[in-house]
């Protein structure tokens, strides 16, 4: 095959220290006097913020089981390690970390070099009824990445992080080959010399791996276009207990239903994704941005969809509503914000960005005479603020939690007609219940993430004061009721946060009961044994 292979990138070490119990980097999280000045911003929180969980303070069983001799090399019993793969980075799992209670901890964490290590894992795993969870960079928000329950004599955590390397780039055909394990900075490192980029990104980048984004159908942060890591895949490598699939690569085929489709989305519950040959583009050097205020949300929504229903393909298309618009900074006199963003390796993308800002205006939009920031120039300073806020909001995410403070997110989409009245029978509804179970007000704020020319993403943020002791059961009576008015207006359930255990009452509403027989049809015939992230997707 014409193309240029790579000599396989290893994966990039750091000294910074990830935090076990909460996001990112454990250095980059707010201080005691940070967290105490944001929960005096949120009535009814706690006097002062909770400790930082220490690993040693945690009640931690000594493994139920022993590896053999020939793959003890693979496997950790650590317990720093096996706590740091107990739980992904939800608010729920963030409210039990910090009261110790993190859960079931894995009894081993195993780190696979290759398919075969992967292999022999998963039959020993399935010979002593040992759970397997596969686990990439652990950013789940949904329950994707523990276990629940007893039904399993123990629990391993199948971190594919060692397999995380660029294996060949096919420059010509614009595609690579990349083992699952890959984080977002090491993939991207390993493409740049080629000039060339997956494009997708998402808020956990430089947290999450490329396997992690297939086995959850990722989002990426572009708001049209090609954002989901779907339209990116070529073909998959999966190992799972019956044998290893191998899809052909392909630029497209209308044979019959996809294999590829089968195990994305899958998270884990059907296989181990090790590697996948994806789509590439080159590296943009045009770019251009502007925003936009708005004093009415609904004229706002008109004008989004209109830049959604055009040919104009905008990089970032992100509406906040006033809310959103004042938390991240991007405006403070009440209005909505329309961030607008463009880009291209080709050529200069300004005019395009001039006729969004037109469309936006015939609708309402307000914006100043500052010249349009492009080609590196200095962004408007909304657009600034907005995307400081969006880097940092899960590390003060984090600590208002330590507040006692509840403060998450969830994301749905749902067709143009229906997008009005479900962004505001969700702020409202989730605002009564949080009222009346704390007896505080909440803040209940969305934007649109991503846009579609018929629909769009609206993306919630809650936030609210918890009861000490009880946020996760607080926090999962607000997200019940989130579920509800999704499902009365046949929203999905995730748009692109996966469904992991958090979100299976809604997904098992959502899908068609002949679906749900397939599905597992599929589990029994691939994971007879049921060993592959129990709980997931289906029982």
């Amino acid at each position: 095959m014409s193309g240029t292979t790579a000599q396989p990138t290893p994966p990039s070490r750091t000294t910074r220290t990830r935090s076990w119990w909460g996001w990112g980097w454990a250095d980059a999280h707010p201080d005691d006097a940070e967290c105490a000045a944001m929960g005096a911003l949120v009535p009814g929180t706690l006097a002062h913020p909770l400790p930082v969980p220490l690993v040693r303070d945690l009640r931690i069983a000594p493994p139920a089981v022993t590896p053999p001799a020939s793959l003890a090399h693979l496997v950790d019993s650590d317990p720093g390690q096996r706590a740091s793969h107990a739980m992904g980075k939800a608010y729920r799992d963030i409210a039990r970390a910090l009261r110790g209670r993190p859960g079931r901890i894995p009894d081993l964490v195993a780190r696979p070099t290759d398919e075969r290590e992967v292999a022999d894992l998963l039959d020993w795993a399935g010979e002593h009824r040992v759970a397997v969870v596969p686990y990439g960079g652990g950013s789940s928000v949904s329950g994707g990445v523990e276990y629940r329950g007893d039904a399993h004599r123990a629990v391993l955590s199948l971190d594919l992080t060692s397999m995380g390397r660029v294996l060949e780039v096919d420059v010509p055909g614009r595609a690579a080959r990349i083992q699952a394990g890959a984080l977002g900075p090491d993939l991207e490192d390993g493409l740049r010399p080629y000039g060339l980029t997956l494009r997708h990104f998402p808020q956990s980048f430089e947290f999450s791996t490329l396997g992690g984004w297939l086995a959850t159908r990722a989002g990426g942060h572009y708001a049209t276009g090609r954002t989901h890591i779907d339209d990116f895949v070529q073909s998959l490598r999966v190992v799972t207990p019956a044998g290893t699939s191998a899809s052909w690569r392909l630029p497209a085929s209308g044979a019959g239903p996809s294999p590829d489709r089968l195990f994305l989305g899958s998270e884990g519950a059907l296989g181990v994704i090790t590697e996948a040959w994806v789509r590439l583009q080159e590296r943009p050097s045009h770019k251009a941005s502007a925003a936009l205020s708005f004093t009415d949300f609904d004229a706002a929504l008109r004008a989004v969809r209109a830049v959604a229903q055009s040919d104009l393909s905008p990089a970032n298309c992100r509406l906040l509503d006033a809310g959103e618009a004042a938390m991240s900074g991007a405006s403070h006199d009440g209005s909505a914000v329309l961030v607008l963003g463009f880009e291209s390796a080709d050529g200069p993308v300004s005019g395009r960005l001039g006729q969004a800002v037109d469309l936006a205006r015939s609708h309402g939009g307000r914006r100043d005479d500052t010249p349009y920031a492009q080609d590196g120039a200095p962004a408007d300073a909304a657009v600034g603020a907005w995307r400081s806020a969006f880097l940092r909001m899960p590390y003060l995410r984090d600590g208002l939690a330590r507040m006692g403070a509840v403060a998450e997110t969830f994301e749905t989409a749902a067709t143009w007609d229906r997008i009005p009245e479900l962004v505001e029978e969700v702020r409202r509804e989730v605002g009564a219940a949080a009222l009346k179970a704390s007896g505080h007000p909440a803040t209940v704020n969305c934007r649109l993430t991503h846009v579609y020319p018929d629909g769009a993403a609206p993306y919630f943020t809650v936030i609210a004061a918890g009861r000490p002791g009880d946020e996760v059961a607080f926090w999962d009576d607000l997200k019940a009721v989130a579920g509800d008015v999704l499902h009365r207006h046949r929203a999905t359930i995730t748009h692109h946060h996966a469904v992991g255990r958090d979100h299976r009452p809604g997904y098992d509403l959502q899908r068609p009961d002949p679906f749900a027989l397939a599905l597992k049809a599929a589990k029994g015939a691939l994971d007879p044994r049921g060993i592959l992230n129990p709980g997931v997707l289906v029982d």
